[in-house]
């Protein structure tokens, strides 16, 4: 990966140039558009497919999407998907057994298909998350295939952010509304267009082919204060000091019998999580006994199954599982990967239905 430094001004009315210059070069144009209420990602074609004049306004179990005078593509914060649903799909088979002709069972391995993929206006948390997951996944003694795979036809463009949610604590959580590193394209959004440069050798080539004129300072500096303002508009903070050691000793805290009786265990908050990882396998059988597939899903540590052990359930109640699930993502990730498991995006609480707040829990449970 390389940075050149170099920042290019893309006006709006060339949106279009760059999606199409990525469907040349052969990737597939993923981004975000209006589905059902939220800001999902699918197949980007056009830029008429973008949230133009869309903004969110979320609070704690809170999400709805509003129009706006000012026509930007990328003027929301985050809807429920991240990255994670592209690299860790939500389902898919490991392995297939085949009977053939004379009984006899044959095992193929099935691979993750190898097609180039762009996506367009991912945050910076989100690219955080990514990290966190490319250490559970690739960055160790034993890597996933599959994720690494898609992992390595991934082209990134995140969108540096302009506007903070009431739910968003990002800053708090180590990260920023910025992208520093790990990104191809990143791009900050202000009136007439983007200030955008490239962090890899792929992004370098992406812009040589735009053929773009260089921002003008005035017009850096006024992307970077929109940034620097949707950093310090950020209210929400997770307590200072070491989580881990702090959580650890606070096991038997009645708060996590005070978050049991509003918990409904529904799975939402590990479902939209971005670095949430959990999942369960399983095989399914053709009837006739032919065939099977051994499949991956993802699963939830608040569901009963999760902490299933020979005919017994660890894990019982809620308040066990909430206790497992944030000691987890923002103590002991520490002593798995090195880093907290949680980047601050604020979708556990908004996607919460009852309206459960982590950082307020947490700074319940570690006051002293």
């Amino acid at each position: 990966m390389t940075m050149n430094n170099e920042q290019y001004f893309l006006p709006h009315d060339r949106l279009q140039d760059l999606i199409s210059t990525l469907q040349q070069s052969k990737y597939r144009c993923i981004g975000p558009q209006v589905r059902d209420g939220a800001i999902v990602y699918d197949v980007l074609r056009s830029v008429d497919q973008l949230p133009w004049g869309i903004t969110d306004k979320q609070e704690p179990g809170k999400y709805r999407l509003e129009e706006t005078s000012d026509k930007k593509a990328f003027g929301w914060v985050n809807g429920p998907q991240a990255v994670k649903p592209l690299l860790f799909v939500p389902q898919e088979t490991l392995w297939k057994v085949e009977r053939d002709a004379e009984g006899k069972l044959e095992f193929k391995s099935t691979e993750a298909e190898a097609e180039p993929v762009a996506v367009f206006g991912i945050r910076p948390c989100d690219l955080a998350a990514m990290e966190i997951q490319d250490k559970v996944f690739i960055h160790d003694e034993y890597v996933d295939p599959r994720y690494k795979t898609r992992r390595e036809n991934l082209f990134t463009i995140v969108m540096n952010c302009t506007k903070s949610s009431a739910n968003c604590f990002c800053v708090s959580a180590g990260g920023s509304t910025k992208a520093e590193k790990g990104f191809d394209l990143a791009m900050t959004e202000i009136k007439g267009g983007f200030v955008i440069e490239a962090g890899s050798d792929n992004g370098n080539a992406i812009l040589a082919l735009l053929k773009l004129e260089p921002a003008k300072p005035e017009t850096i500096s006024q992307a970077n204060e929109l940034v620097e303002k949707a950093a310090d508009a950020q209210t929400k903070k997770l307590p200072a000091g070491d989580l881990n050691k702090k959580l650890f000793e606070n096991l038997n805290h009645p708060q996590y019998e005070d978050v049991a009786k509003r918990c409904l265990s529904c799975t939402s908050c590990t479902q939209v999580c971005p670095t949430c990882f959990c999942h369960s396998e399983g095989d399914k059988a053709v009837l006739d006994g032919s065939s099977s597939e051994h499949i991956r899903q993802w699963d939830s540590c608040f569901t009963e199954g999760h902490s299933y052990i020979v005919g017994t359930v660890i894990r019982k109640d809620t308040a066990s599982r909430y206790r497992q699930w944030i000691t987890h993502k923002l103590g002991s990730w520490h002593d798995q990967f090195g880093t907290s498991g949680c980047v601050g995006c604020g979708r556990c609480i908004t996607w919460c239905p009852a309206g459960i707040d982590i950082t307020e829990e947490v700074n319940k449970i570690c006051k002293k």
